[in-house]
């Protein structure tokens, strides 16, 4: 994923007491008017933050990293309030409908891309067997004879309606010498 580093996260409630525990009642009420608010917006912040950093696929795999690394922050954060978050939990990673869009055309616009290289690839490979081949030919006369044949040989095999007209390559070497000359 290229530069897009959004998610929408649900936040755990504030009421369960097992994830917010406050210390010291005294020190909550003289630092923070709302320790319940406070605490929910700078647990939201964090969470965009620290989100808002890593790829869709580091979201996933490490979860329990990221939880970790945002109890330590917010523990930094609330402890001179006298608020000690105990737990943190990323339960669900939403995606906006937009970004999943963005994402489903970047995914497909990496795909086409990988094609087309692929068979720039084979076309470079054909090109040198041809290149290989148009040696091969150009050191025996006899070799573009045999493939003249060949291909007049595959034309008439085939349930259609082509008229051939064999044309003796010999002329077609004295047209290619007058020009030259």
């Amino acid at each position: 994923m290229t530069g897009q580093r959004y998610a929408s996260t649900r936040v755990l409630p504030w009421r369960n007491r097992q994830r917010v525990r406050l210390l010291t009642e005294r020190l909550v009420v003289i630092n923070v008017e709302d320790a319940a608010r406070s605490t929910k917006l700078l647990a939201q912040t964090t969470l965009r933050n620290f989100l808002g950093t890593r790829t869709l696929a580091e979201m996933l795999s490490s979860r329990d990293a990221i939880s970790m690394q945002m109890q330590a922050a917010l523990d930094e954060a609330t402890d001179p309030w006298g608020v000690k978050v105990e737990r943190v939990e990323i339960k669900d990673v939403r995606l906006p409908i937009q970004l999943q869009r963005a994402m489903a055309a970047e995914a497909e616009a990496a795909r086409a891309a990988g094609a087309k290289i692929i068979a720039a690839e084979g076309e470079q490979l054909a090109s040198r067997a041809l290149a290989d081949a148009a040696d091969v030919i150009a050191t025996s006369p006899c070799a573009i004879q045999l493939r003249y044949l060949q291909t007049l040989n595959s034309i008439s095999s085939e349930k259609n309606n082509t008229i051939i007209f064999p044309f003796p390559t010999e002329l077609i070497a004295k047209f290619i010498q007058s020009a030259a000359a």
